[in-house]
């Protein structure tokens, strides 16, 4: 039997609310860690500097990106989101599970190169559910609004290229599903 960690791709269509089961998830099982990616996007108000992301400008990204820094990258809505290697790498030789909070072009990049990880994709309960969480963020613009929503019809026809996909109709709910799904 392997001390090494599993490494778990999380994904789903924006705003379907990744994050706040993610953050269930960190409460409930203390085996797992969700790894700090980079990214060139602007902070968001809740964001903390290598805690949420790490935010590098577009030079930054693309200078890793040569150095080939990266599990996986991928640009998304005019940004650039990545994985750093070295921490994801340190983690899972600790034994620790390690999630990956990535978007779907990342997910693939990831399953490609890694067969034997765990992948689950988040389902929102309803098209028109979606738009209203992303709505109701407040955080985007009426154009980066309807970007994401064209953005997450395309996305969610991946889904079933995922080990799992979970439903967010409850977060409590999915979050237990998914901490089951991590312990098969």
């Amino acid at each position: 039997m392997s001390n090494k960690g599993k490494l778990i791709v999380y994904t789903g269509a924006s705003g379907v609310g990744k994050g706040t089961i993610m953050k269930q998830i960190l409460q409930k099982d203390p085996t797992v860690r969700l790894s700090v990616s980079a990214t060139t996007r602007q902070p968001r108000p809740e964001d903390v500097e290598g805690v949420t992301y790490y935010f590098v400008t577009k030079k930054e990204f693309e200078e890793m990106i040569a150095k080939n820094e990266f599990l996986e990258y991928a640009q998304y809505c005019k940004n650039y989101y990545g994985t750093p290697k070295k921490p994801v790498e340190k983690m899972l030789n600790e034994g620790i599970n390690v999630m990956l909070e990535i978007e779907v072009q990342g997910g693939l990049q990831i399953m490609k190169k890694n067969p034997d990880c765990t992948s689950i994709f988040i389902m929102p309960p309803s098209n028109e559910e979606l738009e209203r969480r992303l709505r109701g963020r407040g955080t985007e613009d009426e154009d980066t609004i309807v970007q994401r929503l064209e953005t997450a019809k395309t996305e969610m026809e991946y889904a079933n290229k995922y080990n799992f996909v979970v439903v967010n109709d409850d977060v409590e709910k999915a979050a237990e599903e998914i901490i089951k799904i991590i312990h098969l």
